[in-house]
């Protein structure tokens, strides 16, 4: 542009070079170079206005999305207590009560139902709440570890070596264990602090109110002490 306004202000000094000192040169509008520069002027400022009117629209649409992606990214189908549901879940992941708890589904449960699974997870938390036992995850879950029959979990001290070979269900229990201790709802067993399988009857459950029977498992909550009991 601005050449081009070079170019015509040396025309218009030839024009007015090339005539007699008296002579009246008059520059039309269409050749004046002040509108010339302000038509190009105007031009380019629309052409600006047409590329942005076409590229601002989308520009905006994809800005608007952005919070969305992000408040969506990661987040989690409805719950259900289905394997598809588990699935769905990104591979869990945690320090060592999250480890315990794992270990504890993985042993104890691992043939059940994921609702059985759950309600197991419910048993031990619902226990660490008690001030009847140890105050923490993998202290539940070892207590009485280390004298053979008289732990609370009998794969902590049956004097066999415990070893994780199927994957597929560590993933899925740990995925229970996730959930359980971020907080998922205990909505399973009503407080239930103990449990057994249905091929065995011990004799602390006749005593015991049972509430719930899931899978292989019956479920129990301790009776509650009252003053002629202690």
């Amino acid at each position: 542009m601005q050449l081009r306004f070079v170019k015509l202000i040396c025309v218009f000094a030839v024009f007015a070079g090339s005539g007699s000192a008296t002579a009246e040169v008059t520059v039309s509008q269409s050749n004046d170079p002040g509108v010339i520069l302000s038509a190009e002027l105007t031009d380019l400022l629309g052409l600006e206005k047409n590329i942005f009117s076409a590229i601002a629209p989308a520009q905006i649409s994809r800005l608007k999305k952005i919070p969305v992606v992000r408040k969506l990214w990661g987040k989690k189908p409805s719950f259900s207590y289905s394997l598809d549901y588990l699935t769905n879940l990104p591979e869990a992941r945690g320090d060592k009560h999250w480890q315990c708890l794992s270990e504890a589904l993985y042993f104890e449960a691992r043939g059940e139902t994921v609702k059985g699974q759950f309600a197991v997870a419910e048993v031990i938390l619902n226990r660490v709440d008690s001030s009847r036992y140890p105050s923490s995850v993998c202290g539940v879950i070892n207590q009485g570890t280390g004298r053979k029959f008289q732990c609370q979990f009998t794969y902590t001290c049956d004097g066999r070596s415990e070893v994780v070979s199927e994957q597929p269900i560590w993933k899925q229990v740990g995925k229970v264990a996730r959930l359980m201790l971020d907080g998922k709802a205990r909505e399973l067993t009503q407080g239930a602090t103990h449990y057994h399988t249905k091929a065995v009857n011990p004799h602390w459950s006749r005593k015991f109110p049972r509430t719930a029977t899931i899978g292989a498992h019956h479920f129990y909550r301790m009776p509650t002490r009252t003053a002629s009991n202690g």
